[in-house]
C-alpha cells in the first residue's frame, strides 16, 4: 500500500480538478500530459511539483482546484461492471462491522471494488481481504479499480476468487464477512463456517423482502446473536450566511445493512424478549 496520499504531486499521481461549477475531473499526471475541456487545455507539467490545493488555469482562463481525490470521490466515478456500494454505506460497514487494521476479511459479491478499495484501506498492510465473484467480467473490472487507486497490484493484502462463496471458500478462523449479493441468505451457513467466535456478518441488499430473509436466515441459523437491520439517509445542508436549510436534494436508499455476531461453537441464543399481546409491558 505504498500509493502516496500527500506532498506534491508527482508523475503517475491522481490528480481531481474541479472547476468554479463544482464539474470534477480525474487525470493521471504523465510527463507531457494535458488535460483537454472545452474550457482550454492543462499541461500536466503545470501540477507536477505543485502542493495539493493549488489553483491552475486552463488556456481558457478558467481556474480549477487540484487535490488528490478522497476514496468517495474515486469510487462514485470508477469503471462500473456493477453498481457500487455508495460510500455512505461503505463507512457504515467499515464502522459498524468494526473492520480494524489487521483483520481477516472476506467479501462475496465484489462487484466494481468500490467496497473492496475500502476494506483493504481500513484492514491495513497487516491485513487481508479475500474477495469472491461470480461473474469474471466483474472481477476484471474491480481488479483493475483497485489496482488504479492502490497504484499496482495488491497481491500481499487482497486475493480475488472467481467462483461462488459457499462452493469455493476455504478460509476458517476470519474475523468479518461482508455479503453483498442477491441472496445473502444462502450464504450464511457458509459465513459461520468460516468466522471466528466473535466475529461479525454484515449483509447489504437494496429491497425489505431481501432483508427479511436475510434478518430470518440469521436468526434460524442458531450460531448468531439477534440480527440488526438498518439504513442510513445522508442530507446536505445549504449554508450562506443567514440562508441555512436543507439541500433540495439528498441521498435517500441506497441499500439496507443487516449485521449480527458469531457465537461460540454449541452454544445456544438466548430466547428473544417479545411482548404479549394486547400490553406494552414487557416480559
Amino acid at each position: 500500500m505504498g500509493f502516496r496520499r500527500h506532498g506534491p504531486f508527482q508523475v503517475g499521481d491522481q490528480v481531481q480538478l474541479t472547476d468554479p461549477k463544482n464539474k470534477r475531473h480525474t487525470i493521471t499526471l504523465k510527463e507531457d500530459g494535458v488535460f483537454h475541456t472545452h474550457k482550454g487545455a492543462i499541461p500536466h507539467s503545470e501540477l507536477i511539483g505543485q502542493p495539493e490545493g493549488s489553483v491552475v488555469r486552463s488556456s481558457g482562463n478558467t481556474p480549477y482546484l487540484a487535490f488528490r481525490h478522497l476514496l468517495q470521490d474515486y469510487t462514485l466515478a470508477m469503471p462500473r461492471g456493477a453498481a457500487v456500494i455508495y460510500p455512505k454505506d461503505a463507512s457504515m460497514i467499515v464502522g459498524m462491522a468494526d473492520i480494524f487494521p489487521g483483520a481477516r476479511v472476506i467479501e462475496a459479491g465484489v462487484g466494481s471494488g468500490a467496497l473492496t478499495c475500502f476494506l483493504l484501506r481500513a484492514v491495513g498492510p497487516e491485513g487481508h481481504v479475500t474477495s469472491y465473484e461470480r461473474r469474471q467480467e466483474f472481477a476484471d473490472v474491480a481488479s483493475k479499480n483497485v489496482e488504479k487507486f492502490y497504484g499496482g497490484p495488491m497481491d500481499d493484502n487482497w486475493r480475488l476468487v472467481v467462483g461462488d462463496l459457499v462452493t469455493s471458500i476455504d478460509e476458517v478462523d476470519v474475523d468479518r464477512v461482508i455479503l453483498d449479493m442477491l441472496a445473502p441468505w444462502e450464504c450464511v451457513d457458509a459465513a459461520a463456517k468460516a468466522l471466528t467466535p466473535g466475529g461479525v456478518i454484515c449483509c447489504y441488499v437494496a429491497t425489505t423482502t431481501q432483508m427479511s430473509k436475510t434478518v430470518e436466515a440469521i436468526r434460524d441459523h442458531g450460531c448468531f446473536t439477534e440480527p440488526h437491520a438498518w439504513e442510513t439517509l445522508v442530507r446536505d445542508w445549504h449554508v450562506e450566511g443567514l440562508a441555512v436549510r436543507p439541500d433540495h436534494r439528498m441521498i435517500g436508499h441506497t441499500g439496507f445493512l443487516v449485521s449480527a455476531r458469531r457465537m461460540a461453537d454449541g452454544v445456544t441464543p438466548p430466547p428473544r424478549r417479545r411482548r404479549p399481546k394486547g400490553t406494552t409491558e414487557e416480559l
